[in-house]
């Protein structure tokens, strides 16, 4: 079955359509390229601020249940949640609207960031320098629908290990600044006992 029949597949806003040259009351948080993480996250705190001319139609802006997809490698698909829902996405991704509730949005997510259908995104890419794919092959892209338990079941295993995998970069790093902390205390000791 193809995407284009389960879901609304377009790209995302041209923003020199819409941009203010000056500071406007029409402020929105932007989807940019290095916000969205390889591991299927965006770094609210890399979104830039994005002045529009007038108050943006809602297709412009993220919705939670969007799958949003970069255009360039390593087209790398985000799931939109209630902390990033609200953002103006640009024409860097492509974003993907479930309109069939036999498809599930966390199930795509996953389906899209497998290294088989990542695979494939790369033989179709186009032979200009950035390698783009377009909105079209994802419209066209053929998938198998599951059963809606399985797609809840392998969204939800997906999800945890993301989680887990997730909060185990943030222990490392814990662990990393407390290490230095006991290295410096250490070596101070050490040094003012001299």
């Amino acid at each position: 079955m193809k995407l284009q029949s389960l879901a609304g597949v377009r790209s995302g806003l041209v923003l020199s359509r819409k941009q203010s040259k000056e500071p406007t009351d029409y402020r929105y948080p932007l989807i940019n390229l290095r916000c969205i993480q390889q591991e299927g996250n965006i770094d609210l705190h890399k979104a830039d601020i994005y002045e529009a001319k007038e108050l943006l139609k809602e297709e412009y802006l993220s919705r939670q249940g969007d799958i949003v997809v970069r255009l360039t490698a390593p087209y790398t698909a985000v799931l939109i949640d209630d902390t990033t829902s609200g953002m103006v996405i640009s024409s860097n991704f492509v974003v993907i609207r479930i309109e069939d509730k036999r498809l599930l949005p966390e199930y795509l997510f996953w389906l899209l960031n497998t290294q088989k259908v990542k695979h494939k995104i790369y033989e179709n890419t186009t032979s200009n320098m950035l390698g783009a794919i377009k909105a079209k092959f994802l419209m066209d892209f053929e998938l198998v629908l599951l059963p809606t338990e399985v797609q809840q079941k392998i969204a939800q295993l997906n999800l945890l290990a993301k989680k887990e995998s997730q909060l185990l970069k943030e222990l490392a790093a814990e662990k990393e600044k407390l290490y230095s902390s006991l290295l410096d205390q250490e070596y101070k000791r050490e040094k003012r006992g001299k």
